[in-house]
């Protein structure tokens, strides 16, 4: 696993905006990955699963409840952006979620994040809404908006 979380950490690295303090740090994964409910996928270039130490260019991350799966975290490497890999992530997440008896998916993400035209895409839709939940790192707040998507 410890392969699988540096990859996990180079796609974050690489993905997420650091003015918006959404990455987590290393700990934080493991620690999410120790619990047993929480669930990794790593995605390759052209879409295919990256198994055995090849180079990841996206991920999910996700935590399991009962009959339904939370989206922690989502990336993709910024120039493997726009070729469907975030949607075939999502597709993947839907398919393991199901599996494990989900009937819904859950997100949370700030109020502007490009992702969410992703999101709505998909059949994720607004649910509720955090008010000055994220703050970034000049100390500017933004709202959090729970996003959901029944698995059918």
């Amino acid at each position: 696993m410890i392969d699988d979380v540096d990859r996990i950490m180079a796609v974050m690295t690489a993905a997420f905006d650091p003015a918006f303090g959404e990455a987590w740090n290393r700990r934080q994964v493991e620690d999410a990955l120790h619990i047993g409910n929480c669930h990794y996928y790593l995605i390759g270039e052209k879409g295919q699963q990256a198994v055995d130490g090849a180079s990841a260019a996206g991920f999910s991350l996700s935590r399991t409840g009962f009959q339904e799966e939370e989206l922690l975290l989502l990336g993709v490497s910024p120039e493997f952006r726009r070729n469907g890999l975030g949607r075939s992530l999502l597709d993947q997440l839907r398919l393991a979620a199901a599996t494990r008896g989900a009937k819904r998916l859950l997100l949370e993400m700030r109020r502007g994040n490009p992702a969410e035209s992703l999101y709505r895409s998909f059949g994720f839709f607004p649910i509720g809404e955090r008010r000055d939940y994220y703050r970034t790192a000049s100390g500017q707040r933004i709202d959090a908006i729970t996003f959901t998507c029944d698995i059918a």
